[in-house]
């Protein structure tokens, strides 16, 4: 399986692939219509309490991500998620973040592909 990340509010490139937002919030100003997505799973996204506390601060990635990766080991929709990739052979991950490197699909590409190559 083959992931990619794009933001959502650009205009859709790529759409050879499993679209899906990543994002716990509704992304602002975008229209389901031209998301173009082909799932949202809120489930799988960092919970309130740590999305608001990393606040997209550079400065608080590493801790963001370890804790993430730690909602994510413990998150019972993890498995139906990773069950779900499985049946694709391109994903897009989709988040709002301005920040493209310091966000929680770059955090969750990489637990997927972990889990993958275990």
């Amino acid at each position: 399986m083959q992931i990619k990340l794009e933001r959502i509010y650009t205009k859709p490139a790529d759409h050879s692939g499993y679209r899906l937002l990543v994002d716990r919030l509704w992304p602002r100003g975008i229209s389901k219509v031209n998301a173009a997505l082909d799932d949202w799973n809120k489930a799988i996204a960092p919970s309130n309490d740590l999305r608001k506390w990393f606040n997209h601060d550079v400065a608080k990635y590493p801790e963001f991500r370890r804790r993430y990766l730690a909602e994510l080991a413990a998150n019972p929709a993890t498995t139906d998620f990773l069950n779900t990739l499985k049946q694709h052979a391109i994903v897009i991950f989709l988040f709002g973040a301005k920040d493209e490197q310091h966000n929680q699909a770059v955090v969750l590409k990489e637990y997927v592909e972990k889990q993958n190559n275990a």
